[in-house]
């Protein structure tokens, strides 16, 4: 078994590296994957050479948004694999739970704003993403928990209240947008366009303090997934356990979608093929749903900003156009081995 890990775990990491030297070359301007690889070399190296068109390309518009592109699949993933696991249904993600609603209804707010602040797009966005974000989880904790304890059931009916509530919430100010009716249709679709550096380190604390968390306590979880009392009679705690993952797979989604906007199907089918091919323990389905969820959207976004170039399409949309066959694909070929 450690083996047969070992060589999945390689392979990903290979296809990962191989997907972000594809997608950083693909564009209007070809650059073949070994000419990116010298890119790279030389930046390591020497740093940018001033008039070298390459290097300027690479760095400046295609890489960071190949890497950011990569860090919001892995993100979305991992929460997406945290969410299913802590609720024990195959069909929980950021969107049940309303946190990706929350994030929606904080940056609907804040686009519609910025002609009253003077404050920029890349500050404000994602400030109110991410508190709506933290708002519907605090809702959601608040309905759902009753007596101290977070029953499973009574968390996914508050996800699905609030993020119908808070779609509705979004809806209403769209009609009330006007000129920014476009900014605010195109972030809820998702996209990744000019998207630089500043969006980088935005994402980069959330996953990072969200999924050490998340794997600190995959045994834990782990645990959990045998049954409540079992895990309680072995001296898990339960209730912490759960309001833990809970807040730390929110977290990671706020961090995503305050950047990126609504990508969807991520952490709903990432997850699941995931513990196909890698299994249920938490400790390796994390890194190995990061691992590919990065890759699937580096891919999708790839496609979505060369398919009618020199337009582009709302990564979101791609994925939702990829994820829907994609799953029923799965649960038809693997519906005997499949076991959540």
């Amino acid at each position: 078994m450690r083996g047969k890990r070992l060589l999945f775990f390689t392979v990903m990491l290979v296809l990962a590296i191989a997907a972000v030297l594809w997608a950083t070359g693909t564009g209007a301007i070809r650059i073949s994957p070994g000419a990116v690889a010298r890119v790279f070399w030389d930046l390591l190296g020497g740093g940018l050479t001033p008039g070298d068109t390459a290097q300027t390309i690479i760095w400046q518009v295609r890489f960071p948004r190949v890497i950011l592109g990569f860090l919001v699949g892995a993100a979305l993933a991992a929460a997406g694999a945290a969410f299913q696991g802590l609720l024990q249904n195959p069909l929980a993600d950021a969107y049940t739970l309303g946190v990706s609603s929350g994030a929606a209804l904080g940056a609907t707010a804040a686009i519609l704003l910025l002609p009253e602040t003077g404050l920029s797009f890349t500050f404000l966005v994602p400030l109110f993403g991410f508190c709506g974000a933290l708002l519907a989880l605090f809702i959601v904790y608040q309905m759902g928990r009753v007596g101290g304890r977070l029953p499973v059931v009574t968390v996914l009916l508050a996800g699905v209240v609030i993020s119908s509530f808070f779609s509705a919430m979004i809806s209403l100010a769209m009609i009330f947008a006007g000129e920014q009716m476009r900014s605010v249709f195109f972030w809820l679709v998702g996209g990744l366009s000019q998207r630089g550096w500043t969006y980088v380190a935005i994402i980069i604390p959330y996953l990072l303090i969200g999924l050490a968390l998340l794997v600190y306590l995959a045994r834990d979880l782990n645990i959990i997934l045998l049954g409540e009392e079992e895990a309680l009679s072995l001296g898990v705690e339960v209730e912490r356990v759960k309001k833990i993952v809970l807040v730390a797979a929110s977290l990671i989604t706020a961090g995503a979608v305050s950047v990126s906007g609504m990508i969807g199907f991520i952490g709903l089918i990432v997850p699941h093929a995931m513990r196909i091919l890698i299994g249920p323990d938490h400790r390796f389905l994390y890194p190995a749903a990061m691992l590919g969820g990065g890759i699937f959207l580096v891919a999708a976004d790839t496609f979505a900003r060369t398919v009618i170039s020199p337009a582009e399409v709302p990564v979101g949309i791609i994925t939702a156009f990829l994820g829907a066959p994609f799953f029923i694909y799965l649960l038809r070929r693997h519906r005997e081995k499949y076991r959540f």
